[in-house]
């Protein structure tokens, strides 16, 4: 049974974080998988770091879904993994999807966000909470998938925002996903820029929003 993983990562201006999360997945790449990264138009190294270091570097349109959808188009193992450009992975996270896809047919993994910042210890304990109760994971989260399950669903949603979202409601309608323990680290620069408690209220207003049914077109523009 082919049990090998296509590790897709959207990129957008990332020169600063690809390398590193790149560097984490040459164990997995020499395990067989295949990392592919798809560029929304940097104009930095971003393109020049990753080449080395993935088996595919594609050119995209902006645009986080329409990204990660030509990335599971250009490849070519039976699970597909969808994975942040500045998210740093543990040793063994393949062995993880692959052991909790087993019984489930897709899922995701807890999170730590890589500032110091008490609230941040907040914020990460309520993302991983608030998923396993909802059955709803976000991009952080590193989301897994059968390609079987994936086609079924229609694949990735083609909307400006809340994509990670409206997947997981598809996905869900197929069985609630696996939560793997072991956390991925995801960078905090977001909620550290943009002030963590500003943050907070715009992502719950924002997922409260699309919940009642605002649409992504809509939404996006608050987003940026």
């Amino acid at each position: 049974m082919n049990t090998r993983l296509s590790v897709i990562i959207p990129a957008l201006n990332e020169a600063q974080h690809i390398r590193e999360t790149l560097r984490l997945l040459q164990p997995l790449r020499q395990r067989g998988h295949e990392v592919i990264v798809v560029d929304g138009g940097s104009n930095d190294d971003t393109v020049k770091l990753a080449i080395p270091l993935a088996d595919v570097v594609l050119n995209a349109s902006p645009g986080r879904a329409g990204q990660m959808a030509a990335g599971v188009d250009a490849s070519h193992q039976p699970i597909i993994w969808f994975l942040h450009a500045d998210t740093r992975i543990p040793a063994d996270a393949d062995h993880e999807i692959i052991h909790a896809l087993q019984d489930n047919g897709w899922g995701r993994f807890d999170v730590t966000l890589s500032g110091q910042h008490p609230l941040l210890r907040v914020v990460e304990t309520m993302m991983n909470l608030r998923s396993c109760l909802t059955g709803i994971a976000t991009g952080d989260q590193g989301i897994f998938v059968s390609r079987e399950l994936y086609e079924m669903i229609g694949g990735m949603p083609h909307q400006p925002l809340m994509e990670d979202v409206e997947m997981s409601r598809l996905l869900k309608c197929h069985g609630r996903p696996a939560c793997i323990k072991l956390p991925l680290q995801t960078s905090s620069r977001r909620w550290e820029e943009k002030g963590i408690l500003r943050t907070i209220l715009l992502m719950w207003g924002l997922r409260a929003a699309y919940a009642l049914g605002v649409p992504a077109s809509r939404l996006s523009a608050l987003y940026r």
